[in-house]
């Protein structure tokens, strides 16, 4: 068994992708949300090119990835969740539910420390809000997550194919609340108590800084009603509210290599990173 998931967890999460984002492309493209001034050919060639370059990076860096290391703990017997002798389903689900708490908690992060948010507003600075939205990271974002993964499925000893879930999960959420897609308003405030959705999420995205730091979740919705961060709808409202942050305007900052570079660039001194404004 393990060396099955090992063998094929490549193919699985990239045909997940796939599948996922050709679904999310032809929804936009049927019931969009927002009209789109920037239109996909200025915008996805960077967006999926960043995808490639860090699907070759984190294989570079991590060869076995996450589900290797987690079958390496599960033959060692590491972690929090064997010394408890917890039965698979429970591990399982735990392990899911916890390592998406990690990602939470690591979203909040990436906005509160200055040197992080130089590395995760590469992902704010898309100009529009669409599927490929949700895999647009920067690859130094991208190998500091992994790392930040592998500590956490190495300390809970999570189950390998509890990651290999998480994994596909976390790519499918990460899309379809990125997505441009209309949901009817009584369906979206049912889902949102299980999933974050596009309305959700795109708050996240707005320009305003106090909406910009609220609404973190990637998959499950709890985190932010529990820790006070959730924000139900945008001040400006869907339609008019600006997608963005304040630096980065420039339609030209689309491209790949300025996407690249926007890191290690000083101009960010009137974004107040951390901070939640109370709601006017």
């Amino acid at each position: 068994m393990s060396d099955i998931l090992l063998a094929h967890e490549p193919m699985i999460r990239l045909g997940a992708f796939a599948g996922i984002l050709a679904l999310m492309a032809l929804w936009e493209l049927w019931a969009p949300r927002r009209h789109q001034v920037i239109g996909r050919l200025r915008r996805w060639p960077s967006n999926l090119g960043i995808v490639v370059l860090n699907t070759l990076l984190v294989r570079l860096a991590f060869p076995s990835a996450a589900v290797g290391l987690a079958l390496l703990a599960e033959s060692r017997g590491w972690g929090l969740l064997p010394a408890l002798g917890a039965p698979p389903w429970l591990a399982i689900a735990t392990a899911v539910v916890l390592l998406d708490l990690a990602i939470y908690l690591q979203h909040v992060l990436f906005h509160a420390v200055p040197v992080l948010w130089r590395l995760h507003r590469m992902h704010h600075a898309d100009l529009e809000f669409d599927v490929t939205t949700g895999a647009r990271f920067h690859p130094i974002e991208i190998l500091l997550s992994m790392a930040i993964k592998l500590g956490v499925v190495a300390a809970l000893g999570a189950p390998a194919a509890a990651v290999l879930i998480f994994e596909v999960l976390l790519n499918a959420t990460s899309m379809f609340n990125h997505g441009n897609v209309r949901l009817p308003a009584g369906l979206d405030r049912m889902l949102r108590w299980l999933v974050v959705t596009p309305d959700m999420h795109r708050v996240h995205h707005s320009i305003l800084p106090r909406e910009t730091n609220s609404n973190f979740g990637f998959n499950l919705p709890w985190w932010d009603r529990l820790f006070g961060t959730y924000r139900a709808q945008p001040q400006a409202g869907h339609q008019a509210m600006t997608i963005g942050i304040e630096q980065f305007r420039d339609p030209r900052e689309l491209r790949l290599d300025r996407m690249l570079w926007q890191p290690f660039r000083d101009d960010d001194h009137s974004y107040p990173l951390g901070r939640r404004e109370p709601a006017t």
